[in-house]
């Protein structure tokens, strides 16, 4: 595999996906010559049409211009998500044009820059999100290659310079094993992808893999963790917070650190799994050297991540959240975020789960996260990547919860043609919808409606 400086041309298939969008604005920003294909437009894809990069939408190799297809300068990047027999990735491989995973490219890059990565189960799209913000609000020189878009932003690249580089460690097919990090950040390893690892075992192996990369370097850890590192946590660790406070939803507390406290921070997301990811944001870019009042200056002002516990409606009559919880941790971290905001209203929540492996793996735990909320509807499995798993379906888990000593008043499988009608039948003032499929669109749909209503 050629290093970077070598390469003038890069052809991105799937480059309108959160990772590979953002990397492909960087080669484009560094004066590569970028060019990609993507199956649908998005805001996305528009984005980067705008900045000059050449994007088609069906798959067809003659399309490509000739220069990416010189196999001395040229070089093709895909996500595990496109198929072996994708019609222009057989072309480019029968041509000898060196292709490789998207993780890959980040390694390589992660080589150029002082690489600062954020790994774990979750939590890790928020917190790189949470650090990008903290050292491009601290004048650090920094580039961010983000899981999800920025709100106020409205971006999942970020650059103010190339001194240091803020990544998502993904554990998915092993994809952070491809970085060389200088310091890392783990939030959590409760187990997740199993259809790729197999059982929890390999999978929490492959996160030990991982802490070795950081030997001799910088690897913090949330205080839960089976790891040697340096411990953050909200009830002890190296770093710590005190003298914590919720006032209007908003976090208000004191940095304990290794060098003193910073005192008077100010978190404005709801829910005890933003305030751990914040402190663990706060620790990375202590111990790569930024500023600490600017830092607390800069944490007071993060925005948030899109589809990560989003306000899409907020009024006396209604109450829309939008997260993109798809695990039944994050479903739990949800509940106590949206029971901190409204602890005496009931609350109603839309799921679409995601993956039949996904389902099946974590069904006891979907039922107790779910069965927690007052009112539940469930949407048909998103499938993405994978064929049906017969006996796998929503109807079972709709069946799970309703079994449970202390069920919701009510759970049922809804269509997604159904929402509204639903949503208006439960009478409940707050609403969540989670789920990493296509959930979104269903969202905005009915938000777009109830805003020109």
């Amino acid at each position: 595999m050629k290093e970077l400086q070598h390469i003038t041309h890069f052809y991105f298939i799937g480059i309108g996906g959160i990772g590979m969008s953002a990397l492909a604005r960087y080669l484009n920003q560094q004066g590569k010559q970028v060019a990609g294909y993507d199956r649908i437009t998005t805001a996305l894809t528009v984005k980067l049409e705008e900045e000059g990069i050449d994007i088609h939408y069906t798959d067809d190799y003659n399309k490509i211009a000739a220069a990416f297809k010189n196999k001395d300068n040229a070089q093709v990047i895909y996500t595990p998500a496109v198929p072996v027999d994708f019609g222009e990735l057989v072309r480019f491989r029968e041509s000898g044009i060196t292709t490789i995973k998207r993780a890959q490219l980040l390694g390589q890059i992660s080589r150029t820059m002082t690489c600062l990565a954020i790994a774990g189960t979750h939590g890790k799209t928020t917190t790189s999100a949470i650090l990008a913000h903290l050292l491009y609000k601290s004048d650090v020189n920094v580039t961010a290659f983000l899981g999800g878009i920025l709100e106020e932003y409205h971006t999942n690249y970020l650059c103010s310079g190339t001194d240091v580089m803020v990544v998502e460690a993904d554990e998915f097919d092993r994809s952070f094993m491809q970085l060389d990090p200088d310091i890392a950040g783990i939030t959590a390893m409760d187990a997740d992808h199993l259809d790729i690892y197999g059982d929890v075992a390999t999978f929490e192996k492959t996160f030990h893999d991982f802490a070795h990369l950081l030997d001799g370097k910088k690897l913090l850890i949330n205080e839960n963790l089976d790891l040697n590192g340096i411990k953050v946590g909200l009830e002890s660790g190296d770093y710590k917070t005190l003298n914590e406070v919720i006032v209007d939803g908003a976090y208000h507390f004191d940095l304990q650190t290794p060098q003193g406290s910073i005192e008077n921070c100010l978190l404005k997301l709801p829910g005890r799994h933003n305030l751990s990811n914040a402190l663990l944001a706060m620790a990375v870019a202590l111990e790569y050297g930024a500023n600490p009042e600017k830092l607390k200056l800069a944490l007071a002002s993060f925005p948030g991540v899109e589809r990560r516990f989003t306000y899409r409606i907020d009024t006396e009559e209604r109450v829309v959240i939008d997260d993109y919880a798809h695990h039944p941790t994050e479903i739990e971290a949800v509940y106590q975020a949206v029971t901190e905001m409204y602890p005496e209203e009931k609350k109603l929540v839309i799921f679409q789960p995601h993956l039949f492996s996904r389902t099946r793996d974590f069904m006891e735990e979907f039922a107790q996260a779910l069965g927690k909320f007052d009112k539940v509807g469930l949407l048909d499995i998103y499938p993405a990547r994978e064929l049906p798993i017969e006996g796998i379906n929503s109807s079972v888990l709709c069946q799970k919860i309703n079994a449970l000593d202390h069920a919701p008043e009510i759970t049922t499988v809804v269509e997604k043609a159904d929402i509204e009608e639903f949503i208006q039948e439960m009478g409940a003032r707050i609403v969540l919808m989670l789920g990493a499929g296509d959930i979104g669109v269903e969202i905005n749909k009915l938000t777009q409606k109830w805003a020109d209503a």
